[in-house]
């Protein structure tokens, strides 16, 4: 894909849709839902996501945010959606993005009652299809806490290389140091194993 002069020409997609879930940039209305979707979850999502005890206000805030990083094309943040029903699930997104090289990250959260029901293995797909697909991607890689195993479990089904484990790179909110597992696939990689 040839890139404009200017990030912010670049089509990017208005929403990704699968077999159960859609993913799509957040609007400023569903502020109350991806609120509704973080309490129903806080004490599942406190150990590994340092905004899981936003209050609504500051939520709102970081969605203003990401609304104004995707238009620049820094940061493409989505919310992820049931796709029968439209129940918000969840987030993930492709930022940590350098274009010159074609690089992205993937990050992703679900509420509680969500979890184990294929939808982040479908989300990861969709996202790493179109990054390099759509994007021209030479990486995508995903990141996550060593000691949160369902998220490094996503990046293993789906045949993310494992690359290494960052150790003590990151604090939590009681001020541990945590380390974190880096995982990616490269354009030359395999992509959807059938193990």
């Amino acid at each position: 894909m040839e890139k404009p002069k200017y990030l912010t020409a670049l089509p990017i997609f208005e929403e990704l849709r699968g077999e159960r879930v859609l993913l799509r940039p957040y609007r400023l209305d569903d502020s109350d839902d991806m609120y509704a979707a973080i309490e129903a979850s806080r004490d599942h999502l406190r150990p590994w996501m340092p905004w899981a005890d936003q209050s609504a206000e500051q939520q709102r805030d970081w969605l203003v945010h990401r609304i104004a990083s995707w238009l620049l094309r820094e940061d493409l943040i989505v919310g992820i959606w049931e796709a029968a029903t439209g129940r918000s699930l969840g987030g993930s997104g492709l930022h940590g993005i350098n274009w010159e090289i074609g690089a992205f990250e993937i990050g992703y959260w679900l509420r509680a009652d969500a979890e184990g029901k294929g939808y982040m293995t479908e989300t990861v797909r969709l996202l790493t299809d179109y990054a390099f697909d759509m994007l021209d991607a030479n990486r995508v890689a995903i990141r996550c806490d060593a000691e949160n195993r369902r998220s490094a479990a996503v990046a293993a089904r789906l045949g993310f290389v494992r690359e290494g484990c960052l150790r003590s790179d990151t604090r939590t909110a009681d001020g541990t140091l945590r380390d974190t597992l880096v995982f990616s696939l490269i354009r030359s990689d395999p992509r959807w194993p059938t193990h």
